[in-house]
């Protein structure tokens, strides 16, 4: 049997793992850290005295590796959200209120109905998306549209969500990806879909457990320091205590952020400049709405979600702020979650969580900078958001970047496989 190492248990090595094993491959997982997940983890936090996300991820229909993923693990009933396509805004300081509600089928009629589409806009508005989905070349998001009503209630909202770039420095064409596969293809493959109790129960834990049941090999704070090569192989890995000798059947999956990859493969060439995502967590106790989030326009924060106990705020491109003080942040946010979910008080307790490094600057001199998973090492393929997927860096880019490093493996072992998890 086949047998792969993969080093990096957070989304992307997690997807290989379920691909490869569900191929038939024995699979051994090194992670750094006391549990797997990466940036997509829960904790408890003591001082709220509950559990809470590390961030805040909304998944939409459309993302089929995403949703296969879900269904390889049997998380779907962990997941919740509107049944049809809703995305609620306010904008600050106007308190002007609308929703956005894309029809389920392709043909877009519900721009035609100002009650389903953003306040003041018309019709050529929306027929200007459609050169978006085809820009090529290194237009940023800003240069790409024209900045009217459309522009500043939705798609920059959505851009800065999607790409964690300012839409000034961001690439159109990544955002295009994410449009084709969303939008464009009509409300049913754009209905948002979050974990309902956590990001950790509903992503990692079932994988963690799936992964076990099939007999995979999970080695919790076990570091992979280096990667002995030779004869153009990995022959072996350096990690916490020992030495791990790889056979000729054995391969390599190195799944970790850029940072790691480029110092265990000197010479790979990777994205090396980030963008800072920061949540904000409340405790207090709101309605949730019909959607269960509100983005907002106008304000610090860009997106209130409500959650058991408490409520999350999430800022996106956040590098301008990300060395504010925590009580700096908290309190510019909170008249913006008052705002979004009409409430009214003191700032409750809080605690802030800042991801410096969320992902990659989604640029143009960045995406030049993403390799593909295939190295020049016969055994070692790539996997991650970082990687080149043609998307930004998502929870669909990590998956689909494990998809395709079993697919090369596999190919490689001459095996014919679609992996469960595979998004197309």
């Amino acid at each position: 049997m086949r047998h792969a190492h993969i080093i990096g248990a957070g989304l992307a090595g997690l997807s290989t793992a379920l691909a490869l094993t569900d191929a038939g491959w024995g699979v051994t997982l090194y992670e750094a850290g006391p549990a797997a997940g990466g940036r997509c983890r829960s904790y408890f936090d003591r001082e709220l005295g509950l559990t809470i996300d590390n961030g805040n991820h909304l998944l939409l229909s459309g993302n089929r590796a995403a949703f296969a993923y879900i269904a390889a693990i049997d998380a779907a009933a962990k997941f919740g959200g509107p049944t049809s396509a809703l995305f609620p805004f306010v904008e600050i300081p106007t308190d002007e209120r609308w929703a956005v509600r894309p029809n389920r089928g392709v043909i877009p009629w519900w721009i035609l109905l100002p009650r389903m589409r953003v306040p003041g806009t018309q019709l050529v508005d929306y027929l200007a998306l459609r050169g978006l989905v085809s820009r090529g070349g290194d237009t940023t998001v800003a240069a790409a549209l024209r900045h009217g009503r459309l522009y500043r209630r939705l798609i920059e909202p959505l851009a800065i969500a999607a790409l964690n770039t300012p839409p000034e420095r961001a690439l159109a064409r990544l955002l295009g990806a994410v449009v084709r596969e969303t939008l464009m293809q009509g409300g049913g493959a754009c209905v948002p879909r979050f974990p309902r109790e956590g990001l950790a129960p509903a992503l990692i834990d079932p994988a963690v457990a799936t992964l076990a049941a099939r007999g995979a090999s999970i080695h919790f704070s076990r570091r992979v320091a280096a990667m002995h090569i030779a004869g153009g192989r990995v022959v072996g890995l350096q990690t916490t205590g020992e030495t791990v000798a790889l056979g000729m059947d054995e391969a390599v999956v190195l799944a970790v952020p850029p940072w790691v990859a480029t110092m265990l493969l000197p010479g790979l060439t990777a994205p090396d400049e980030f963008e800072s995502i920061l949540n904000i967590h409340f405790r207090l106790e709101a309605d949730p709405g019909e959607a269960g989030f509100v983005g907002v326009v106008g304000g610090t924060a860009e997106w209130v979600f409500v959650k058991e106990g408490h409520v999350s705020v999430t800022i996106s491109a956040a590098n301008r702020m990300v060395d504010d003080p925590a009580e700096t942040i908290a309190a510019a946010v909170w008249p913006d979650v008052c705002a979004a979910l009409q409430v009214t008080g003191d700032m409750p307790p809080f605690r802030v969580v800042k991801e410096r490094r969320a992902t990659f600057a989604a640029t143009a001199l960045q995406e030049a900078r993403r390799p593909s998973a295939h190295t020049a090492l016969a055994n070692l393929v790539l996997a991650g958001d970082w990687t080149a997927t043609g998307l930004p860096a998502t929870i669909e880019g990590a998956i689909r970047s494990g998809n395709r490093a079993a697919e090369i493996l596999s190919h490689n072992a001459g095996q014919v496989v679609t992996p469960v998890a595979h998004g197309g």
